[in-house]
């Protein structure tokens, strides 16, 4: 059995999958929760634990540790090993020798409308799990050694799957498929498998990190995070897509899709191009955007702040020249989100957008929004001036001055709105329906920064300033780790955020705040890369510039 190459990684952490896949093998079969072994998990039609994977030996549980690296995952114990690697897309491998493995249906009750149907395939007796829950079929086929058959047709509840004998060497293979398939034939070998695997994920870590060595660490995982989260089109995904997770945050989110855009442009420009145009493929009649995009689902129930705009003029920075047929499809796309904003979310006389909940911001419950929901805010105007800029820029481009002209007229207008209207002098405020202001300890306040040199310099400095006091020894908390309302995990109330931290690394850089820009950059690189957990290491000594309020613990991503 031949070594694998790669970055080694826990499963409890990061499932293990291959790009294209719709299934992962993970021990997360529900949103925050882990069970006891591994699992085959489906992201057709929601998150689904389809098998559960346990080695075996002399017919009863083997104890085992798990290791995981790119193109393989091995259970080894006492008395043998059992490899499991990716074949295709849709197919996966395992292999052992001195352990079995039981490969049973993770759900034991079978009922009308729910679990798992099991039979032997008289066709080419293969063992078949039916799932409801995915709406698809899981094929077993028996390469090598000798396998029992236990619950099969059984109805109610009843152990169903496949016993495979550990006394000598035996191989699988398990597919996901739709309807039927012909009967399943080896297209090669376990070890050429492994082999395509680590191949492809080289070129991919050759693409998007050609510039990675010794100093960075967490590259090549990083890599494969991004990587191993593709899936290919299916249901409402339209195109190749990254979820943001093959755990419980299986989907597209319309403005996370922006961050693996950037992520992917200088390696694999076609690739990041779909993550930027995939949730334009959902706009609906009234030009929004929709919250979020699954295999069965697309939500518009709430919305995302739009980001769009600043996202794209970076974007065609990093991909050069773009098709004009697709850049003129992009800018009547981008028009209809605009107007969304412009005239769905502007009440009568208004100039500024609103949010009607923190989740239209992406920062679903950020203390900004405590006070009230319906909330206009300087981060929502920045992003929206920044937005109706980069349509200026595209109508320029696409020959349109006249759009042009009044893009830009009324990003100014937005613009002037906001200092005039939720600046009181030494901070931005939070005005609500009604017409009351606050502030709030939340870092969302600050967000405004994205502006760059678009705002006085007066109010740069200041905002610069309270960035300070958010930071921690691994970038930017949420939440300022001195206010009563801090919660060291609690979702936008602390913990940091990649989006976050690098809207406002870009935005201080901009402004001409290079040396904070820096600094955060390398808090939060430290953070991806180090093997210390940030809920219990020490924090980075202070830059010289750091008030005296820069906390003294760190908050957890």
């Amino acid at each position: 059995m031949s070594r694998t190459t790669g970055p080694a990684f826990s499963v409890q952490h990061i499932p293990f999958s291959y790009a294209g896949s719709w299934f992962g093998i993970s021990p997360v079969v529900a949103e925050k929760t882990y069970a006891e072994h591994l699992h085959l998990v489906s992201h057709q039609s929601g998150l689904h634990a389809v098998l559960r994977l346990v080695p075996t030996r002399a017919g009863g549980e083997a104890a085992t540790t798990v290791s995981a690296s790119p193109a393989r995952l091995v259970w080894t114990g006492a008395s043998g090993r059992v490899e499991l690697a990716y074949e295709s897309v849709d197919t996966i491998r395992l292999r052992g020798e001195g352990l079995g493995m039981a490969i049973r249906a993770a759900r034991p009750t079978l009922t009308p409308f729910s679990g798992t149907y099991f039979y032997r395939d008289p066709v080419d007796g293969a063992h078949v799990f039916t799932d409801y829950g995915t709406g698809r079929r899981y094929r077993v086929t028996v390469l090598a050694g000798a396998a029992e058959a236990v619950g099969a047709q059984a109805l109610g509840t009843a152990d169903r799957g496949v016993l495979v004998d550990g006394d000598g060497p035996w191989e699988v293979a398990i597919e996901e498929y739709d309807s039927a398939r012909p009967p399943y034939r080896a297209g090669r070998t376990f070890d050429e498998a492994v082999k395509a695997a680590e191949a492809e994920f080289a070129a991919f870590v050759g693409a998007v990190a050609p510039w990675r060595g010794p100093q960075t660490p967490a590259a090549e995982l990083a890599a494969y995070v991004l990587w191993s989260a593709i899936v290919r089109p299916a249901g409402f995904i339209s195109r190749p897509a990254v979820l943001m997770s093959k755990h419980w945050m299986d989907k597209v989110w319309s403005w996370d899709h922006c961050f693996n855009a950037l992520a992917l442009a200088d390696g694999l420009p076609d690739l990041a191009w779909h993550q930027f145009r995939i949730v334009f493929d959902h706009q609906d009649p009234a030009g929004a955007l929709p919250d979020s995009i699954a295999h069965s689902e697309v939500l518009y129930n709430f919305v995302k702040p739009p980001i769009h705009g600043w996202a794209l003029r970076r974007l065609r920075h990093r991909l050069g020249h773009l098709d004009p047929v697709e850049l003129t499809a992009t800018y009547d796309a981008l028009t209809r989100w605009t107007a969304f904003w412009l005239d769905a979310r502007r009440g009568p006389g208004e100039h500024l957008p609103h949010y009607r909940h923190g989740n239209d911001s992406g920062w679903d419950n950020a203390t900004t929004f405590d006070p009230e929901r319906v909330v206009q805010s300087a981060d929502l105007a920045a992003f929206l001036v920044q937005q109706l800029c980069a349509l200026a820029d595209l109508a320029r481009l696409l020959g349109r001055g006249g759009e042009a002209t009044r893009w830009a007229a009324t990003a100014e207008q937005i613009r002037a709105a906001m200092l005039d209207q939720l600046w009181n002098g030494e901070r931005f405020v939070a005005r609500g329906a009604g017409g009351n202001t606050w502030t709030s300890d939340s870092l969302l306040d600050l967000m405004a920064i994205t502006l760059g040199d678009d705002l006085p310099a007066p109010i740069r400095a200041i905002l610069a300033d309270r960035i300070r006091e958010h930071l921690t020894a691994f970038g930017p908390a949420t939440e300022l780790p001195t206010s009563a309302r801090y919660e060291a995990d609690g979702y936008w109330r602390g913990p940091i955020w990649a989006p976050s931290t690098v809207l406002i690394e870009d935005g201080l850089r901009r402004a001409g705040h290079t040396g904070l820009a820096d600094d955060i950059s390398a808090r939060f690189r430290a953070l991806c890369s180090g093997p210390a957990s940030p809920r219990t290491s020490t924090p980075a000594p202070a830059p010289a510039y750091a008030t005296a309020r820069t906390p003294g613990r760190p908050a957890p991503t």
